[in-house]
């Protein structure tokens, strides 16, 4: 897979990465697998977070890339801390934090570096200069080599857009969701990559039985399905590979992250890379012919 530069920082990825999220039980001889299948079928980019399973999925990619570590670009996220009696989280966003939680976080991935390190969340009524000059401080120590924020608040990614030196938003951005193209024009004008998530819409345009998502109702999913299903047979390649390639066509859109849980579900990913193929403006308008574009009703 052809790699290429995310945003305007000098990391070389691959357009498809893996969200490790989804790879439940930490270093799985399975979870392993997966990831180094991964690296094998040119996959380089994979993101991870400290909240994931209490840091055992950081625990995970830093064993399975271990003696590639060179070769991949390792993303993990910070802001979240668990309580201490392990039921839920909370929001801890302060530079005494992020500062403190890098350090668990380099020891479970077993690198002197992390290549992105994104807030992981955030509100506008957090101390965002201080968040910042965090990140910052972390850049000029080289613990981490860039950084970004994984948020799908329009208030949030326009402070940090003007404010500092991000070089990625990661949000939903798929067929259905397309809210977030109200930002594209600000982050497309200060060099700043989307890595989307859910491109792939929960199954709901593949395989799985229509059901309402976010403001849209089941049966505007259905028409959205049925505009998938046409394209695909147009092009004659699988519904997966289309709505990939919907969300990669944006131009300011640099990376998917992909869910994985099985090496069935990898080797399917790998047979899309091998065929993919980025769509005409005038096949996304087919795609998009009827429905519905949803709007953000908070946090303008």
């Amino acid at each position: 897979m052809q790699l290429i530069k995310l945003g305007k920082s000098s990391l070389s990825v691959s357009p498809i990465g893996i969200g490790c999220m989804s790879m439940k039980g930490g270093s799985t001889k399975l979870n392993t697998g997966i990831i180094q299948e991964a690296v094998a079928s040119g996959i380089n980019y994979f993101d991870t977070a400290d909240l994931y399973e209490r840091g055992m999925n950081e625990e995970l990619v830093g064993q399975a890339l271990r003696s590639v570590r060179d070769q991949v670009i390792i993303a993990t996220k910070v802001g979240n801390q668990w309580r201490s009696d392990g039921t839920t989280w909370d929001w801890k966003a302060s530079k005494p934090y992020i500062i403190k939680a890098v350090e668990a976080s380099l020891s479970r991935l077993n690198s002197s570096y992390i290549d992105l390190y994104q807030l992981h969340g955030g509100t506008i009524e957090d101390p965002i200069d201080e968040i910042i000059e965090a990140f910052e401080l972390l850049v000029q120590q080289g613990k981490i080599r860039y950084y970004g924020i994984s948020s799908i608040r329009p208030n949030v990614i326009r402070a940090y857009a003007e404010k500092s030196n991000i070089v990625s938003v990661m949000m939903q951005y798929n067929l259905l969701d397309r809210r977030p193209e109200d930002v594209f024009p600000l982050l497309r004008s200060k060099e700043i990559a989307v890595i989307s998530r859910g491109a792939l819409t929960q199954g709901l345009l593949v395989d799985k039985a229509m059901d309402k998502y976010l403001q849209l109702t089941s049966g505007e999913v259905g028409h959205a399905k049925r505009n998938v299903e046409k394209v695909a047979e147009e092009l004659k390649v699988t519904k997966s590979q289309v709505l990939l390639a919907y969300a990669l066509s944006q131009d300011v859109v640099d990376i998917a992250a992909i869910g994985v849980r099985t090496l069935a579900q990898l080797r399917d990913l790998k047979e899309t890379i091998a065929k993919f193929q980025l769509l005409s403006s005038e096949t996304r308008s087919e795609l998009e012919r009827g429905v519905r574009k949803i709007s953000y009703t908070d946090h303008l």
